[in-house]
């Protein structure tokens, strides 16, 4: 049995709105949806805000890196990092996060969301 996703971009924000190098909490649908604008790298990610480790809404404000050529986000208080493009928890637990895919057209950023 196939089963069909229907994807909608909704528009997030502007993109002077974002902050460099960090992210931003948005409540997108039903969902707070953390959006990071990694200027090292000139890309853009979308992932879930709550943080599987202790359930709590934080994210956004995690601190951004790279381990190699992955870009991750490290949750602000419990530390554990997480693959940016994936949702892989890079520091060894079974967790993940779930991410959005992004786009940036005329000046305004956008984020994929299913339903």
């Amino acid at each position: 049995m196939e089963t069909r996703v229907d994807m909608q971009w909704i528009e997030a924000c502007k993109i002077e709105d974002a902050i460099e190098n960090g992210g931003v909490c948005l409540k997108l649908q039903d969902e707070q949806v953390a959006l990071f604008y990694f200027t090292r790298r000139n890309e853009w990610y979308a992932t879930q805000n709550e943080c599987p480790h202790k359930h709590q809404m934080i994210l956004s404000r995690g601190m951004l890196g790279s381990l190699g050529e992955t870009p991750k986000v490290a949750c602000p208080f419990h530390k554990k990092t997480f693959a940016l493009d994936t949702g892989e928890c890079l520091s060894g637990d079974e967790c993940a996060i779930k991410t959005y895919p992004v786009k940036v057209e005329n000046g305004r950023v956008y984020i994929a969301m299913t339903y």
